[in-house]
């Protein structure tokens, strides 16, 4: 896959799903997209859920979902008008009395598909009686799930991706356009409430895998763009900044809740990464030139808990969101650089086995440093210095708190010694009221 002579390079035909249906394939599905690595994976009894199989997806069309029994087929059917009147409104206005009143008034007041809401606007959409029908079956699945919270995190994924097809039926005449951002809203609503019990769970080896990647970065400081080949021009500030963008963005994706919001980050990383790229080169950069790009940024940055944001992205993200597209094109590479990062050897930098254990074991060649890398040092350890001078005030402060109630201690005691030895003098020497008056 790598070809050592000029240095990072990855065939584009090898992102793509080895199924060869066309869609971006990940190492963690061993190459497969998510849809087939589910179809391989789960077991027939699974694909019998009440929630319905997995679903056939086309590029450019929004998810569907296959038939239920005959059972739910009416109640799926009366589900869609609901949905359809929801959101979009009705073609032909409901028959006086066919409807409950909650749906009458849905016309006027769903969005138009022409104009998709915010997700603020569509969690305020959730508090109308028009829209109860979705918000009962949101808030019904929700406890639903956290009461099976301690179920194997891949059984939650497969819980979760059927609850997103079944919703998506009911969206299969909607346009892409609208269908794909309400589905991400319904993905935000739900995984933020979900985020706490199944981000990095116990029954995972997230945590494990987060050490071991982070303790590999580190020890990996030493890389140099000019050893990933990064083609990036020396001593220009505005290439140096727009690196620390998307060593910025990259950080920031584990402060976010919603696959969706943490894939965000991941766009705005790769965006920056390309504005660099532009600013240093003429000519328009491959995509070879932005993988050694993106491994130098996840070098650089070391991303907290970076194992267990892309598991819970591949475990819960949206499937339309990681098989094609800009955002699929960029995790996919993402997930690429983790994989080289994790078998990196001498190799793949065009060193000999020799002088990479020499700079594994910190043996410091002559010329390491470049003028790239030396501003973005200098920042991780102006923010490394900051991280323990804020820990060092934590400590002053915790000391300053335990002294406070050590004093509020002694003055409790000193009180009630001095109210001690009042009561023992008044016991020696009683206060003889009638012969002060006298």
């Amino acid at each position: 896959m790598w070809e050592a002579q000029r240095g990072i390079h990855v065939d584009q035909s090898e992102l793509l799903c080895k199924e060869g249906c066309g869609y971006y394939g990940n190492p963690a599905w061993q190459g497969y997209c998510s849809k087939c690595w589910r179809k391989r994976n789960r077991s027939q009894p699974e694909q019998k859920r009440d929630t319905g199989p997995c679903p056939s997806v086309e590029v450019g069309k929004p998810l569907t979902f296959s038939k239920f029994e005959e059972k739910k087929s009416s109640e799926m059917s009366r589900r869609v008008n609901t949905m359809k009147r929801l959101f979009g409104g009705s073609r032909t206005p409901p028959k006086k009395g066919s409807e409950p009143a909650e749906t009458q008034s849905v016309t006027s007041s769903a969005p138009q598909k022409s104009q998709p809401v915010d997700f603020t606007e569509f969690l305020k959409s959730l508090r109308k009686p028009s829209t109860q029908v979705l918000h009962r079956r949101c808030t019904a699945f929700l406890s639903s799930l956290e009461s099976q919270r301690y179920l194997p995190v891949q059984k939650q994924s497969d819980l979760v991706q059927d609850f997103y097809q079944s919703i998506a039926g009911h969206f299969h005449s909607f346009p892409e356009e609208q269908s794909a951002p309400m589905m991400e809203h319904i993905e935000k609503l739900i995984m933020t409430r979900l985020y706490k019990w199944v981000f990095c769970p116990d029954s995972s080896d997230d945590e494990h895998r987060d050490l071991t990647l982070q303790r590999r970065i580190r020890a990996l400081h030493w890389v140099t763009p000019q050893m990933l080949r990064v083609p990036v021009s020396k001593g220009r500030s505005e290439v140096n900044d727009h690196f620390l963008s998307a060593i910025t963005a990259i950080i920031g994706m584990d402060a976010k809740r919603a696959p969706q919001d943490k894939l965000s980050c991941v766009f705005k990383c790769s965006q920056s990464i390309f504005t660099a790229l532009a600013s240093s080169n003429p000519e328009p950069a491959n995509a070879d030139d932005f993988l050694s790009g993106l491994i130098h940024v996840v070098l650089k940055a070391n991303p907290p808990r970076l194992h267990s944001n892309m598991q819970y992205i591949i475990r819960f993200g949206l499937p339309h969101s990681l098989m094609a597209g800009e955002s699929g094109y960029y995790f996919t590479n993402l997930c690429c650089a983790v994989t080289f990062i994790e078998k990196l050897n001498g190799p793949s930098l065009n060193l000999t086995p020799e002088q990479f254990e020499g700079y594994m074991q910190g043996r410091k060649p002559e010329e390491r440093e470049s003028p790239v890398s030396e501003p973005e040092s200098e920042g991780l350890r102006l923010a490394k210095k900051n991280r323990e001078l804020l820990g060092e005030i934590e400590k002053r402060q915790e000391r300053v708190v335990l002294g406070v109630r050590e004093m509020e201690e002694e003055l409790g005691k000193w009180v009630q010694s001095v109210q001690a030895q009042v009561q023992e003098i008044k016991a020696k020497a009683p206060l003889d009221v009638s012969s002060t008056k006298s």
